[in-house]
Order: C-alpha cells, then sequence, then structure tokens
C-alpha cells in the first residue's frame, strides 16, 4: 500500500525549530515561528485565560461531544467581538472550528462545493500554508500583486489591476489586519476601495482574520472586516483565537460566513456543518468554552483586553526601538518600514545567502524570505540583531 509513497519534504519552520533547538550558543535569536514571546522568551498563560479555565473546570459536568456547530455561546460571542455590536448581523452564521487553519479548509472545502470552478487568488507573498489549503480542497490558485521588496510597502496599484480582472468565480484572499508574512496593510481608504471592487466585480472577500488585536487595537483591527460587512453581498472570514488569547495548542477558531440574507446564511451554515461533520466531525470544546468564558464576563473581559494591550504596545514598542536603532547604525531610513507596519510579522530586506549568514555567523535565525518574527525579540537583543543585519547586508 505505502511503496509509492516518497517522504515528504519537510516543513521550513519546523526544520528552523530543531536547528534552533540544536544551536548551542547561549546568545542565539529565534526570530522563526510565529508566536508571542514576552521579555523572558517565554509564551505566557494570560492571567484572564487561566481563571476562565479554573472556572470550568469547577463548573464542567460533562464531556459530551458539542456537536458540529461547537460552542454556540463561543460562535455569537466571536461574531459579536469581530462586527460589533452596532452592525446588522442577521445575515451572519458562525461554526466554532480547530483552529484558524481549520476555518480557512473548512471554508474553502464549501466554497469549492458552492462552485466547483471557482478560483482563489491569494497575495504575492502570503502565508505559506494558505496554498497547500486551497489546493486541498480542489480550488484553483492564482496570485494577485501585493508586497514591493524595494519599499517595503503596497503595490496597491499593481494589486487592484489584478484584481479588476476578476469576477463571480472569483475568491480574493485578504488578510483582515497584520499581514502575514510582511505586516504592511491596506489604509481604511485603501480598504474602502478593495469593497467598492468587490461590489463591481462581484469577486468573493475571503478574510483571514488571524490577528485580531495584534495592530492597533481591537476596534482597529476590525475596521476593515467591519466596512466590508456592511459594503458587500457576501464574504467568508477565518478567525483564529491562538494569538489574541495566547492558546495556541487548544486550536481554537470560528469560520464564519456572511450570506446575501439570513435565509441563504442558514442554507451556507447548514452545508458548512455537513462538511464538518465528514472532515474532523465535532471540534475541541476547552478552548472555545475558555474563550466564551472572557468574552460573557465583563470584569474577565476587561482583564483579558488589558493584557491583550499589554502584548500589542509591547510588540510596537519593540519595532520603533529596533527601526530607530538601525536608522543609527545605517544612517539612512531603510529600516523604518519596521515601525509603521503591525502586527507579528515583518520582512527584512535580506537575500537567502544573507539569512543563512546570520544564521550560521550570529545564532539569529529567520525563515527564507526575511520574515522575522517581531514578538521574537528582547529589548536586550534589539542591538546585536541590527548589528548582524548591518555586517550581512555589508
Amino acid at each position: 500500500m505505502f511503496e509509492q509513497l516518497q517522504a515528504a519534504p519537510p516543513d521550513k519552520i519546523l526544520a528552523l525549530i530543531g536547528k534552533f533547538k540544536d544551536d548551542p550558543r547561549s546568545d542565539k535569536i529565534d526570530l522563526g515561528p510565529g508566536i508571542y514571546k514576552d521579555q523572558n522568551g517565554e509564551t505566557p498563560v494570560m492571567e484572564a485565560v487561566r481563571e476562565a479555565e479554573q472556572r470550568l473546570f469547577q463548573s464542567q459536568t460533562s464531556k459530551a461531544y458539542v456537536g458540529s456547530y461547537g460552542d454556540e455561546g463561543f460562535n455569537s460571542a466571536i461574531c459579536s467581538l469581530i462586527f460589533g455590536g452596532a452592525l446588522d448581523t442577521s445575515r451572519v452564521r458562525a461554526i466554532q472550528t480547530p483552529g484558524g487553519t481549520g476555518a480557512l479548509r473548512l471554508l474553502a472545502d464549501t466554497l469549492k462545493m458552492a462552485n466547483p470552478s471557482a478560483k482563489i487568488w491569494l497575495s504575492d507573498p502570503t502565508w505559506p500554508n494558505h496554498v497547500p489549503i486551497a489546493k486541498a480542497a480542489g480550488l484553483e490558485v492564482a496570485s494577485y500583486p501585493y508586497f514591493d521588496p524595494a519599499t517595503s510597502g503596497l503595490r496597491f496599484d499593481a494589486m487592484m489591476e489584478t484584481l479588476k480582472t476578476c469576477g463571480p468565480n472569483d475568491i480574493v484572499m485578504l488578510h483582515g489586519c497584520c499581514h502575514n508574512p510582511t505586516g504592511a496593510n491596506p489604509s481604511f481608504d485603501q480598504w474602502k476601495e478593495i469593497a467598492a471592487l468587490a461590489n463591481a466585480r462581484g469577486f468573493l472577500p475571503f478574510v483571514d482574520f488571524a490577528y485580531h488585536g495584534f495592530g492597533d487595537g481591537l476596534e482597529e483591527d476590525a475596521a476593515a472586516v467591519r466596512l466590508l460587512l456592511e459594503q458587500v453581498p457576501e464574504m467568508v472570514l477565518a478567525s483564529s483565537c491562538s494569538k489574541n488569547f495566547g492558546i495556541y495548542r487548544e486550536r481554537t477558531g470560528a469560520a464564519v460566513i456572511i450570506g446575501p440574507n439570513a435565509e441563504r446564511a442558514d442554507v451556507v451554515l447548514s452545508q458548512m456543518a455537513s462538511v464538518a461533520r465528514g472532515n474532523y466531525s465535532m471540534p475541541p470544546d476547552h478552548g472555545a468554552a475558555v474563550v466564551r468564558i472572557i468574552l460573557e464576563d465583563p470584569t474577565l473581559r476587561n482583564t483579558w483586553e488589558n493584557e491583550l494591550d499589554t502584548v500589542r504596545n509591547r510588540m510596537l514598542s519593540l519595532r520603533v526601538a529596533l527601526a530607530d536603532t538601525l536608522r543609527s547604525k545605517t544612517g539612512t531610513d531603510t529600516f523604518d518600514f519596521v515601525a509603521h507596519h503591525r502586527g507579528m510579522f515583518s520582512r527584512m530586506p535580506v537575500t537567502d545567502e544573507q539569512i543563512d549568514r546570520l544564521q550560521s555567523e550570529f545564532g539569529i535565525y529567520m525563515v527564507g524570505g526575511g520574515r522575522f518574527n517581531v514578538a521574537g525579540l528582547r529589548d536586550s537583543v534589539i542591538e546585536p540583531f541590527a548589528d548582524a543585519l548591518v555586517a550581512v547586508r555589508g
């Protein structure tokens, strides 16, 4: 049965984790995996999460299945968090999923069922896992221009020119905030142009919303998706709680669909539940129950929001400190983009050869293409990181 299989190529990020772990140098710096780390290099459990888990432990009386839709209270709370209380969400439906990745796959499978000839357009570059997820669902994959390495900014005009060729059979993947891997995001005015183009051309926005609260704040980061809810007739969105609640291993997410009306949204929801049933059957409960407890309790929610503010502000301060240090050491504004980008990642203007040198000569680990995890920095390593960058770039 298995004789024809060849070994799969190693996952580059997982391989990088292994190389970093095996590196004996005490001053090594891990800027690869997309996991938040505090000043001590740890990924802490939020106090709000810890308290919610204690409440769950004390109150839970059963480990029975939660059903294909998952925790309905979680689904409702996540939609309220994303879209806010002031918007009409009568045509919004959600299913709890095993993480944001599970939401992406569930939505991709559902869209393939809805339109077998659909093509999905991904930004260039995008999160590497978007491609295999889309292909595994059977969707045709194409890319649109997005990031300009020369300016470390958007190729917005080129992006829009490409999207003008899209139509009703096309799906356009958009990062709702904190673009992965570049950290470069459209302005709100540019989002208005994207929404208007979606209406004019009829393509379906597919929003990956993995970093809600990691950019400029919960309300600010949700502005684009709320605009789309108001402006477009149909949309899908994959939400993740891994980053903003710090519950990576609990695999907690939601697949959200916005239909043209409530009746059609119900139909899509039923089909999405059927796809889930044939895939993983039921989602895990623990992480979703914890998030629900936090969002439904005003005191816990306030604690969580304050903790999330601390995480976000730390990343922003690291961005500013790194940009200032590189400006001082290079005498140029080449790296000022780091302070202007948002989220966990930015993309350094370095070649693969220079990335290899950073690793071999300085013990600095980042993935190919120059993506680095801002949250992997600490105040004490900003200057050594800047010195190494200047050295390898000549």
